[in-house]
């Protein structure tokens, strides 16, 4: 019992605490809360096709339904808006080489180059491997027309400036890059010509990402043109998904995470779209963490404006949504900040039902998995 402590200050974090106003309690979340046992064999390593005939598991108040998610429409209303996230994975995987002269001669070396996110400068955060040699001002050449300078170099990577830019840039990447799968994916089977596809929303627009924003996956052209007919309204914004994304929490208390960085966009078009939405009535359903993680960074003030830049934005459970009235996402990683994100929206408990539901089933999990319609 804390009665005896009511209107005290109780330390949580150096930069918060909470007031204890009556019998109740604060839970500390842990990681603990957010981990689950997963057979390997539920780990998708290919999509379904079509696309939209992957299953959907539909999580109202209380009640969870399992379908087809062609189906989607039957437990959208009219007036609601999804909001998708048209970044567009690239080719991230490079193989280059350094070259040096010295009073011996010209020395070349090898040198492996993954692409993991990109800053506001247009500058690439990027893994080199091996890295212990290559200085700050060098160059690492990929062909004869591309090649990158090294800007900086610290524990994090090495920052790094290409001479080509935007749709000469792209080019270069689908002639010799490769498609960045997921850890969990690579670590099972190569990337092939078929996930330049597959690992790819068909309206992908705008590059920049290294991972895809996976529950966009699931869309083609005939289900988006249903929903519009149907008078389900789309807008579309921008965040570039960095390798962050698989990065694992490691700290057991999760206040204590340092959450990436990642680039994006909403411009005064799609905010006024939203703000439209909600002052109807309409919800606001993001597809994706990355649609809604932006969305919630843009609306940080009540209502939704115009925003671009880097967000860190990390939502765990107590998260205040100015937005999102929903969310179609795929199944994550145990332990993952997207587990947390899922788990702010529809409540801890809830969300453990979910995921005991969806393996009890067989749903098949991750980026190549099924997806899920979370409503609050």
């Amino acid at each position: 019992g804390l009665g005896k402590y009511s209107g005290q200050k109780f330390l949580l974090h150096p930069s918060s605490y909470c007031i204890i106003k009556s019998n109740n309690y604060v839970k500390v979340m842990k990681l603990s809360d957010f981990d689950f046992e997963l057979p390997n064999e539920f780990i998708a390593l290919r999509p379904v096709h079509p696309r939209s005939s992957s299953k959907l598991l539909v999580s109202t108040n209380n009640n969870i339904i399992d379908d087809q998610f062609s189906n989607l429409i039957k437990y959208l209303r009219k007036g609601d808006r999804l909001v998708l996230n048209d970044t567009k994975v690239i080719p991230a995987k490079l193989n280059g080489q350094r070259i040096r002269y010295s009073d011996n001669g010209k020395t070349i070396a090898n040198v492996g180059i993954n692409l993991l996110s990109i800053n506001k400068d247009g500058h690439w955060l990027a893994l080199a491997k091996p890295a212990k040699r290559i200085n700050i001002g060098e160059e690492v050449y990929f062909d004869e027309e591309l090649k990158a300078t090294v800007l900086d170099k610290s524990p994090n990577g090495l920052v790094l400036k290409f001479n080509l830019i935007e749709e000469a840039f792209d080019k270069k990447l689908k002639a010799l890059g490769e498609m960045p799968l997921p850890p969990y994916i690579a670590s099972q089977r190569s990337p092939d010509e078929l996930d330049n596809e597959d690992y790819q929303t068909v309206f992908a627009r705008n590059s920049g990402s290294v991972a895809a924003p996976t529950a966009s996956l699931h869309f083609d052209s005939a289900l988006l043109n249903e929903l519009n007919n149907f008078g389900i309204s789309i807008t579309k914004v921008t965040l570039h998904v960095g390798a962050g994304t698989f990065l694992p929490v490691k700290v057991e208390n999760i206040t204590d995470h340092k959450m990436h960085s990642e680039w994006g966009e909403v411009n005064e078009h799609a905010a006024n779209e939203i703000n439209k939405t909600k002052l109807a009535g309409g919800r606001v359903i993001p597809v994706g963490t990355t649609a809604l993680r932006l969305i919630e960074t843009a609306s940080k003030s009540g209502a939704i404006k115009a925003w671009s830049g880097d967000t860190d934005i990390f939502i765990t459970p107590g998260f205040k949504f100015n937005i999102a009235d929903g969310l179609i996402t795929n199944f994550h990683l145990p332990k993952s900040t997207l587990l947390m994100l899922a788990s702010a929206l529809i409540g801890t408990e809830r969300l453990k039902n979910v995921y005991s539901h969806a393996i009890n089933k067989q749903y098949r999990f991750f980026s190549y998995g099924d997806a899920s319609l979370l409503l609050p």
